[in-house]
């Protein structure tokens, strides 16, 4: 369904007991999209086209779409504003208004007010997906054409077009992806896997930012940093994981101070105490892929 645009990182792979792991983190910048426009089959591009203000949240995107059975593609710009899409087709004037457009909003509140200054500007028909909250993996919305209102709705439980994809290929060719069940903002690193009677762990080191809003609380921090461990049944299904933070803007977790084994498979973080946690140490061990936490 993805079109993967840019990868990041090189893949990693960590061998044993005669099975392999492998890590490989990609940007994507652009998705392509299934749904209906009045009941009929459409397909639907769309790409990031720079952000808005300060937020990875709000951004602008340009695309096409066409309906599957003329597949004749009609121009579309627009705004992504936290999972809301707003899209327009000027018609001839589709590159001049598209500028004027992504001229006009240039912060926070005026990406609240592109229906309005977009309406403005006089679009031929425009499609509009604002539910705050879809369920299941549709998203329902409108279409807009000769002052008529048809429903349009894409097959998908997330319209998010940057995506930060932290894929993990497991043996018994199974694949996950950290963006679908850890969170949006990638910045994973396979460090190791270990199998016990319970199943088998992945370790990952993690550092990200804090905000996707630049402009926001923790925005322009160093960002959060740590280890995750991630359980999964002998068989490779996937159950649960753990987070150990080693710093963290949003936690107030400064100052760590890390010690290193001479072979360096065993790392000490001690944590130093916050307003709402006192001090602790971090034990990672690599070769055993586990974080003890102790006082």
């Amino acid at each position: 369904m993805k079109k993967l645009l840019n990868i990041l990182f090189l893949s990693f792979s960590v061998v044993g007991f005669c099975q392999k792991v492998e890590f490989k983190a990609v940007t994507d910048s652009s998705q392509v999209f299934k749904g209906e426009i009045a009941g009929m089959p459409v397909t639907m591009q769309l790409y990031f086209a720079g952000i808005a203000d300060c937020s990875l949240h709000q951004y602008f995107v340009d695309g096409w779409y066409y309906y599957n059975k003329h597949q004749k593609k009609i121009p579309l710009t627009g705004v992504y504003n936290y999972g809301k899409l707003y899209l327009y087709h000027f018609g001839n004037k589709q590159k001049q208004n598209s500028k004027l457009l992504k001229d006009q909003i240039t912060s926070p509140q005026k990406v609240e007010k592109t229906a309005e200054i977009a309406e403005a500007l006089s679009p031929k028909e425009y499609i509009v997906f604002d539910q705050d909250n879809p369920k299941g993996n549709k998203i329902p919305g409108n279409f807009y054409l000769n002052q008529k209102v048809q429903p349009a709705q894409l097959f998908t439980g997330n319209d998010m077009i940057y995506r930060y994809n932290n894929y993990l290929t497991l043996p018994n060719n199974k694949k996950i992806n950290t963006f679908d069940f850890i969170n949006k903002h990638g910045g994973n690193q396979l460090i190791s896997y270990a199998s016990g009677k319970n199943g088998n762990r992945v370790l990952l080191y993690f550092e990200h930012s804090s905000n996707f809003n630049a402009c926001g609380r923790c925005g322009a921090s160093e960002g959060e940093k740590g280890y995750r461990i991630l359980y999964f049944t002998k068989d490779w299904n996937y159950k649960n994981y753990e987070e150990f933070l080693t710093e963290s803007c949003l936690e107030n977790i400064y100052d760590t101070t890390e010690t290193k084994s001479k072979d360096r498979k065993t790392l000490k973080y001690k944590i130093s105490k916050t307003t709402t946690s006192p001090a602790y140490t971090l034990t990672v061990d690599i070769n055993n892929a586990s974080v003890i936490r102790s006082k």
